[in-house]
């Protein structure tokens, strides 16, 4: 519950209070828009925490009680200038497959469910979601919570734990944020409102347009009507911004070729091609975010071989599936190409188990013995325990840290390891053109990164590539932050949104027909 607390130039005057931002579609906002809350709260002294009752995605990280949540989470925890914490996100579902997910509980993985059996659990789950949720309003002054796909998937709001069975069960106040750039933004923030019950209506207690391109004036007729026709306020219309593009939550943030972020001009005569296979499976993503922030450096994603023709180098990253995913590459003829590929390979993580001589599992596929690309020397077996790590150590000479989530070991390796471990041991394997390892966010280190930028350059034959000596990866996505932060300062009701934190959601609000949708057992 919210207690009294001191207002300081913008700050609550409650303790304990919390919003749910809940979107229109995957990929309206919700996750940029939460931390960009998280963050303008934060630079004006409230103490405040990001939650997520359920994330489905298999973008994650190690936090620091060695569990594992949804690297959005993570990203909004680093708005509030906190270390990430299973707390923030207590229920992680990670695909498989198309009808199977593991489901993770407090940063624990406790067993795989398809989508009919995970409706038996979410009782259960309810409960923990609550507890926590219910801690974290004790323990800070603000709780921003994000939803989860639409609030308005009626086929699910039965069981629903993660948007308006939250926001009901705690009593949340709602606002709904809509991606405009998709097109038909009144019809889906409308909409939205219009099929989900009174009860559920009476929390809904504003809109907020994302992405928006061009004159505001413009926008201003539809933003009076649809005020009219609701009695909700739209709080503010957040321009596109270009630079807002790391971390993403959703793949549908990678523009339609396939390419990620925005490549700068290279410092030397030559650019390096990078082009990192899009697996079905893909897990953290957002490993290769770090080589796209580098001048020179152009970093694609590809589906099928002809792809790889130009590639200076390729990366073939995670998976939450790594049998299917390497079965897939032989489908499609990727994995003849990379093998045809003479220029270096990076695995990283699922994708260094694939660069092996053999895959064991009995876990994920539960496929037995595979054979792998052969690329490396490496035979590997998948244990039940997942390995939930924050190592350190150094690679190229330069000191490094990271982040390892998986099933799979190494059981048998030759060659040079990739990675020096402070006992003396190594980690991952460096041989020759190809380079493998568990390690997420290898390459969020710049030290290291610049030196495996000419690795790779040098193997690729680009020896007009120079790597730049100042790209600060933690300062770009301490500025991404800020940006976000400065975004909801300058184009939100920041007045309505402390009264929605301190007061919850207004009485009164309007009910919009047709409303009263009975839920779909």
């Amino acid at each position: 519950m919210m207690s009294a607390g001191t207002d300081n130039e913008g700050t609550l005057r409650t303790v304990g209070g919390a919003l749910l931002v809940a979107g229109t579609t995957s990929d309206a906002g919700k996750s940029v828009l939460a931390a960009g809350v998280c963050r303008w709260l934060t630079r004006r002294g409230v103490r405040t925490a990001p939650f997520k009752a359920q994330n489905m995605s298999n973008n994650s990280v190690v936090t620091v009680e060695g569990g594992e949540i949804g690297r959005a989470q993570a990203l909004q925890a680093a708005a509030c200038g906190l270390e990430p914490s299973v707390r923030f996100n207590p229920v992680l579902l990670k695909p498989g497959g198309d009808r199977s997910s593991q489901v993770v509980v407090l940063g624990k993985a406790v067993g795989e469910v398809s989508a009919l059996s995970y409706r038996e659990r979410k009782a259960e789950l309810m409960q923990t979601v609550l507890s926590t949720l219910d801690g974290l309003r004790s323990d800070f002054d603000a709780v921003v919570c994000e939803g989860a796909g639409s609030p308005t998937e009626i086929n699910l709001r039965a069981n629903d734990i993660a948007n308006m069975g939250l926001a009901r069960a705690a009593d949340l106040p709602v606002i709904v944020v809509g991606d405009i750039d998709r097109g038909g933004i009144f019809a889906h923030l409308f909409g939205t409102l219009a099929l989900l019950d009174p009860a559920d209506q009476a929390l809904v207690s504003g809109f907020v347009v994302n992405k928006f391109r061009g004159d505001p004036a413009l926008l201003e007729p539809g933003l009076r009507r649809l005020d009219a026709l609701t009695g909700r306020p739209v709080l503010g219309v957040l321009p596109w911004r270009e630079e807002l593009w790391l971390d993403a939550e959703d793949s549908l943030s990678y523009t339609a070729d396939g390419v990620i972020g925005r490549p700068a001009p290279p410092h030397g005569d030559q650019w390096l091609r990078v082009a990192v296979v899009r697996l079905p499976r893909i897990s953290n993503a957002t490993d290769v975010e770090a080589l796209a922030c580098e001048p020179g450096v152009s970093v694609r994603f590809v589906t099928e071989p002809s792809r790889l023709a130009d590639a200076d180098l390729v990366v073939l990253p995670g998976s939450k599936a790594t049998v299917s995913d390497l079965d897939w590459l032989r489908t499609t003829g990727l994995a003849d190409a990379i093998v045809r590929h003479d220029g270096p390979v990076l695995g990283i993580c699922g994708g260094f188990q694939m660069l092996g001589r053999t895959i064991e599992d009995a876990v994920e596929s539960r496929a037995g013995t595979v054979e792998g690309l052969g690329l490396l020397d490496v035979d590997i077996r998948f244990e039940p325990d997942k390995t939930l790590h924050r190592p350190h150590g150094e690679a190229l000479g330069e000191p490094v840290t990271g982040y390892e989530i998986h099933h799979g070991r190494v059981v048998r390796s030759t060659g040079e390891g990739l990675i020096t471990l402070p006992d003396g041991t190594s980690e991952g394997v460096l041989a020759g053109r190809v380079a493998g390892t568990h390690w997420h966010g290898l390459l969020e280190n710049d030290g290291f990164r610049r030196a495996f930028l000419r690795w790779a350059a040098g193997h690729a034959g680009r020896d007009g590539f120079t790597s730049a000596p100042d790209t600060d990866f933690a300062g770009r996505r301490a500025a991404q932050l800020d940006l976000l932060g400065d975004l909801v300062a300058d184009h939100l009701d920041t007045d309505a949104l402390l009264a929605l934190l301190e007061r919850g959601a207004p009485t009164g609000l309007r009910v919009v027909p047709p409303a009263g949708v009975p839920p779909i057992a």
